[in-house]
């Protein structure tokens, strides 16, 4: 029984780990759903597994995923990935360097999730690609002026050392010389741009947002920008559901026809948005990071992986991640995807994306 493991009396600021594949969901009192939790398994003799389903039904209706700390999940994880698989790229990894590493798994800690494996940069590219992955595409971002271009030159460093890396670059939309920080990173070698509306605090059509879009079209460079609404967090300096909706995509993808641009996250939490913009624009495209792994209390949109399996990319957010590295190719296994659906999504169209050479 789950008592000794988990009492109503928790601090809402505390990260919770539980045995249970599952977790307790975003919701207004997360006291309330844990005692509901515990009075269900009580009444019904049902496992906590079904009981941690019901729970997420009831908090379903939670706007904002991050309104509490989330839970850790003990699933098994596999020794590498199964031999039968097409060459697996990873789209959506996170290299920083230590320090930046550290304080954002403790600001994860106390606002989003435990970070299951809290590996510095050498540890996860090393842990990936000895379990299998074939290429990694390494994110970061810069979240205050000033730290962009050392940030691009640490990056550099990585891929000079790994050549089945891919390192983007990052800049903070508005600071001097952003065009300039681009321009010097990708004389360095580094492929595309990674921006994140929620923790740099921009919109996407925002004036400062202009020189960005031309730096990464004058030199045929994609942009990946976190731009979905959610996972949204009450310890975010700006209010993402004012920064970002999918009408703001349209206005850039109508701007910058030829900008390939990708939102990762399938554009959680506007699926029906996105996907229309898919079919309607041929320089957007999606990863699927976090959203089809079962974890936040979301429907995933399935129908998308019919619907444009040319447009979407697979990626994790590994280390950042409260559950089995494996966990989401494991999701996705289990839908009997086709297989050439399965090669788009695992390799062809990141490697399209990024323009990786001989991947």
């Amino acid at each position: 029984m789950m008592h000794a493991q988990l009492t109503p009396l928790i601090e809402p600021s505390t990260p919770l780990l539980l045995p249970s594949p599952k977790r307790l969901p975003a919701t207004k009192d997360l006291n309330d759903i844990i005692q509901a939790f515990l009075e269900a398994e009580e009444a019904s003799g049902l496992g906590h597994r079904d009981i941690a389903a019901c729970v997420r039904c009831m908090a379903s209706s939670a706007r904002d995923l991050l309104t509490h700390p989330m839970l850790g999940l003990e699933d098994p994880e596999g020794r590498a990935l199964p031999s039968d698989l097409p060459p697996v790229i990873d789209a959506h990894v996170h290299l920083f360097p230590d320090r930046i590493f550290e304080a954002l798994w403790r600001w994860f800690g106390r606002h989003g999730w435990p970070i299951r494996y809290p590996l510095h940069s050498p540890q996860v590219i090393e842990f990936l690609l000895s379990r299998g992955v074939h290429h990694l595409v390494a994110l970061h971002y810069a979240h205050k002026p000033g730290l962009a271009a050392w940030m691009n030159q640490y990056m550099a460093s990585l891929c000079q050392q790994e050549p089945r890396l891919t390192c983007v670059a990052t800049v903070l939309p508005g600071e001097p010389n952003a065009s300039l920080i681009l321009e010097e990173a990708f004389a360095l070698g580094l492929r595309g741009v990674k921006l994140h509306c929620h923790v740099q605090c921009f919109s996407p059509d925002a004036p400062e947002m202009h020189v960005i879009y031309e730096t990464c079209v004058k030199h045929n460079q994609p942009l990946i920008m976190h731009a979905g609404r959610e996972p949204k967090s009450p310890a975010y300096p700006c209010d993402p559901h004012l920064l970002c909706h999918v009408s703001r995509i349209e206005r850039v993808l109508l701007d910058y026809p030829t900008l390939q641009l990708c939102v990762p996250h399938l554009g959680v939490d506007e699926f029906d948005g996105y996907a229309d913009l898919l079919e309607r624009f041929d320089h957007l495209w999606l990863d699927t990071t976090m959203v089809l792994a079962d974890y936040f209390p979301v429907a995933p949109p399935i129908s998308m992986l019919n619907r444009r399996p040319d447009r979407l990319l697979y990626g994790t957010d590994f280390p950042n991640i409260p559950y089995a590295w494996d966990r989401e190719i494991r999701h996705l296994l289990a839908m009997n995807l086709p297989a050439e659906t399965l090669h788009a999504l695992f390799f062809q169209n990141a490697a399209r994306f990024y323009q990786i050479p001989h991947a």
